[in-house]
């Protein structure tokens, strides 16, 4: 038996693997396009005022500073669980109240904090984004964020 690898066999594993790779990342881009499709985001519950709130979300920046589901910047607290934060499950007029409550009061002043610009959103646009907030809370994410906590 040969101790060394020849020019063949080289070919053969380099040509095998790259096929193998291939076959299982194809399999993975199909498995979570039908995952993401069918499961995860339920498109009967996108109502005008979840797409109303998706361009405020995005008009302002929001992923600058926030991450929304893992996505973004973490200069700000994580949004994708901000409604269950705010016991959207349990009160949900509780938590809409809440939500509109902080965003009407900041920027905070306290000193040593961050601060959230005061982006002087309408009740319509409020009404939207936590809208969209709501909706993305529902999103089946198997899990992210990991911890309540934003």
């Amino acid at each position: 038996m040969a101790e060394y690898l020849t020019k063949s066999a080289a070919r053969n594993i380099f040509y095998g693997g790259s096929f193998f790779f291939l076959a299982v990342f194809t399999g993975l881009t199909i498995h979570t396009h039908f995952y993401m499709v069918n499961v995860a985001t339920d498109e009967s519950t996108l109502t005008e005022s979840v797409v109303r709130g998706k361009h405020v979300w995005e008009r302002h920046s929001c992923i600058n500073c926030h991450s929304l589901l893992g996505e973004g910047a973490y200069f700000a607290p994580e949004l994708g669980n901000v409604w269950i934060r705010y016991g959207g499950n349990q009160s949900p007029e509780g938590a809409r109240a809440g939500l509109k409550a902080w965003m009407r009061a900041q920027p905070t002043g306290v000193q040593g904090r961050r601060q959230m610009p005061q982006f002087n959103l309408s009740e319509q646009e409020l009404d939207d984004l936590i809208d969209f907030l709501e909706w993305s809370s529902r999103i089946n994410t198997l899990g992210w964020p990991p911890g309540i906590a934003g």
